[in-house]
C-alpha cells in the first residue's frame, strides 16, 4: 500500500467515517452501520475499499466478518505525513537557534 493510495481511499467522507469507527476496536459491519446513513451492504463496500487500501483488515466470526484497523497499512500514511512534520520541528529548531542567537547578540551589544 501506498500514502497514495490511503489518501485516496480516505477521500470519501462516508469511508473516513467508517475508518473512524474502527478506532475503538475491531467491529462487525451491523455495528459499524448502526447510525449512519448509508445501508450496510454500501458499508460493506466502502470497508472493502479500506481493506484494498491497506487500512483495515477483516477475521471471520461466526457468520460475520469483524474488521479493525489495521496498523501496518497506517504505517506509510503515517511514515508520508511525519515527514511534514518533522520538517517542520526543524524549520522550528532553527528559528529557536536563530532568535537566541539574536538575543544574546543583542545583549552583548548592550552591555558595552
Amino acid at each position: 500500500m501506498t500514502y497514495g493510495t490511503a489518501l485516496t481511499a480516505l477521500a470519501d467522507p462516508t469511508r473516513r467515517l467508517v475508518f473512524e469507527r474502527l478506532k475503538s476496536g475491531p467491529q462487525a459491519v451491523g455495528m459499524i452501520a448502526r447510525g449512519l446513513p448509508v445501508s450496510r451492504p454500501a458499508v460493506s463496500q466502502h470497508l472493502k475499499v479500506l481493506k484494498e487500501a491497506g487500512l483495515v483488515t477483516d477475521r471471520p466470526e461466526g457468520t460475520r466478518r469483524v474488521y479493525s484497523v489495521d496498523p501496518h497499512g497506517l504505517g506509510a500514511l503515517r511514515q508520508w505525513l511525519d515527514q511534514f512534520w518533522d520538517q517542520a520541528l526543524a524549520e522550528f529548531q532553527s528559528e529557536v537557534e536563530r532568535k537566541a542567537v539574536e538575543r544574546t547578540s543583542k545583549e552583548e551589544r548592550d552591555h558595552k
